[in-house]
């Protein structure tokens, strides 16, 4: 990465820090509105599409229409891209418009009727009782923005949440769950209450130098619970809509409504819209904190590194200007006694050129995914970018690691170029695959919005093998056809034998402390990460991501030379493996930290949603292992 690119990082990094002007989102062109039905370039009408349905407590997502809510009579339903198909994003249309500053109060939508000696009723009503137990959340988006629920927390912070909760939950003893400690009429026991109304604001401000329009800059949003005086007549008066679960029979009617209100807003503009959302996430000091922490590690280990070359070269040259005679110099110590062995090709030497080749992919397509995030191309208003952006560079990316397996696979001394290339088509993307069909074979079975469709299934299968894979074959053919990479020592024919080791230089030990460091500047941002998939927070400090991604990179080269260093001068040259899993072996600790993270951090619940967690956990410290192990060995070699 050359200067130029790391100082536009930095640069990318202050712009998209919270105490910047502004988040612009690039790319995505402002709708203007207005209140006059004949002009052509404004709209009058302001649509709310729904999304899918997710919960803290289930990794299982729920499209909007399993539930038994009010449904659009007509609308087009919004193009999906590769991304959010694959995350589970399921975005339809809404009953709920409204017209450009018109105000509406208690508007009623739809009454919804349940039978309860009707099976087929009392099933809708169990599985919206249900939800509400496992704190399923409401996705509205308008004019391409969430929204929010703002309320209070802990010193006297607001955090907006781009969901709110569809009810919640007063349990037998009278302990409020979740939302229901917003009101102190939610008292009954082992009751369920609904938010079936909404107060909607809609925050606008004036288009200057154009014709009089608007544009939409914040949209919240206030759940509220009405049982409503005359359900078929809604006044968002009465009681909360009460959903007792001693009641079993009768009839259950739940009316919906919404209020509407617009507020003029000069003060915030259309490219900063976002960053009332954002502003309100805490932790960002934390996410500097993180930043210094690898600088320290990274200079530490740079001042090691520097310190153990300038002390051998020292030691070198004093000792050669001290030698009488050539037998003097030609007596070899330490590390330069197994100088004729260094090179001598490893074990499963196929195996580790065909993990090369795969972990080259998977670096080169995370350099370019993150590098484009941090140009604000991959940002949370464009939904599903960042999946769909990977995804087709991972596809784009066959020819670099056809080509790498083959080169390193050839000067390993192997003569099974066929084997090397189908296995480097194959394995790693094989054994992701078939776990993620694993995984979406639970998804089809718990009926959940994440289960991709067959379609889309056979539109990835033929991006795999019709574009991956003759771009690997391509590349494999250049990297087979260039001369074996030369040696600058000849091997010796006999192996030299290998002395007793310590047990601080026996390869699991080393192995062991090498994924240490590399683990220690990665794990604050590891669990930021993992709060925007599990938790279904949103990700936007690229910048931040970007920067620790260097340091990873930079962290773990300098732990595998060190301890590399260190095997060799114990007369130890059985370096290619080791080096590969000193700093690959920072994903078993990636690995540990999502158990952790699952047992303490999560409420997650249900035999299925555990396993997706820890199914889609190994994909990722699958992944993470090749991307880290194959860039240490390949900067030591």
């Amino acid at each position: 990465m050359t200067g130029a690119q790391l100082l536009l990082a930095v640069a990318l990094l202050v712009a998209n820090s919270p105490s910047g002007p502004a988040f612009y989102l690039p790319g995505l062109a402002p709708v203007n509105f207005c209140d006059d039905p004949d002009k052509s370039d404004c709209k009058p009408v302001i649509e709310l599409f729904v999304n899918r349905l997710d919960s803290v407590e289930s990794v299982l997502p729920y499209e909007y229409t399993a539930f038994d809510f009010c449904e659009a009579s007509e609308g087009k339903r919004p193009s999906e891209n590769l991304g959010q198909v694959l995350f589970g994003e399921r975005i339809e249309p809404s009953p709920y418009k409204f017209t450009f500053k018109k105000t509406e109060t208690c508007k009623h939508v739809c009454t919804k009727e349940y039978d309860l000696k009707n099976p087929d009723h009392k099933q809708k009503l169990d599985f919206l009782k249900k939800s509400m137990l496992l704190n399923y959340q409401h996705h509205w988006i308008v004019d391409n923005m969430p929204v929010t629920w703002c309320y209070d927390v802990e010193d006297n912070q607001r955090f907006c949440n781009p969901g709110f909760p569809i009810g919640c939950y007063l349990t037998e003893d009278g302990h409020p769950k979740d939302a229901c400690v917003i009101n102190s009429e939610f008292h009954e026991h082992d009751t369920f209450y609904i938010f079936n109304h909404v107060d909607i604001k809609i925050a606008y401000h004036m288009v200057e130098n154009e014709a009089p329009s608007a544009r939409l800059v914040a949209a919240k949003l206030e759940p509220k619970s009405y049982k409503h005086t005359n359900p078929d007549s809604p006044d968002c008066t009465g009681p909360p809509m009460d959903l007792s679960n001693k009641l079993a029979s009768g009839t259950v009617k739940i009316p919906y409504t919404y209020s509407v209100t617009f507020e003029k807003n000069d003060e915030i503009r259309w490219a900063s819209r976002w960053d009332y959302i954002l502003e309100s996430m805490p932790h960002t000091h934390i996410q500097w904190f993180s930043i210094m922490n690898s600088l320290v590690i990274v200079l530490f280990l740079s001042g090691m590194v520097a310190m153990i070359m300038l002390r051998t070269l020292h030691k070198d040259i004093a000792r050669y200007n001290q030698m009488d005679s050539t037998e003097d110099a030609q007596e070899e110590f330490g590390w330069k006694l197994v100088h004729g062995d260094i090179f001598r090709p490893p074990r499963k030497g196929m195996l580790l050129s065909v993990f090369l080749g795969s972990g080259t992919q998977i670096l080169i397509m995370t350099f370019v995914t993150l590098f484009f995030a941090c140009l604000g191309f991959l940002s949370p208003a464009n939904r599903g970018a960042l999946m769909t952006c990977a995804v087709v560079l991972w596809v784009l990316l066959g020819t670099p690691a056809g080509y790498v397996a083959a080169r390193f696979y050839k000067s390993f001394g192997g003569e099974k170029w066929k084997t090397n290339v189908l296995l480097t088509a194959f394995l790693c993307p094989g054994i992701v695959f078939a776990d993620f069909f694993i995984m979406n074979l639970i998804l089809w079975g718990e009926h959940s919005s994440a289960a991709i469709p067959f379609g889309t299934l056979v539109a990835v299968l033929a991006l795999w093998f019709c574009i991956s894979v003759p771009l690997t074959f391509i590349g494999a053919y250049f990297g087979f056809k260039k001369n074996a990479i030369e040696h600058p020592v000849r091997t010796n024919q006999i192996p030299r034998q290998i002395p007793e080791q310590s047990f601080y230089t026996q390869p699991l030990p080393g192995i062991i402390m090498g994924g240490i460091l590399p683990f220690g500047c990665i794990f604050i941002q590891l669990f930021f990460i993992l709060n925007s998939i599990w938790s279904h927070q949103m990700y936007y400090m690229f910048g931040f991501l970007f920067l620790v991604f260097i340091i990873l990179v930079i962290t773990c080269s300098e732990a595998t030379i060190l301890l590399c260093y260190f095997h060799l001068c114990a007369e130890d040259y059985h370096w290619q493996w080791r080096s590969f899993l000193t700093s690959g072996f920072t994903a078993v600790y990636f690995l540990i930290y999502a158990v952790h993270y699952f047992f303490s951090k999560l409420q997650i619940t249900g035999t299925a949603s555990t396993i997706l967690y820890f199914g889609y956990t190994m994909i990722m410290v699958l992944i993470f292992f090749l991307f880290t192990g194959k860039y240490e060995y390949i900067f030591w070699y």
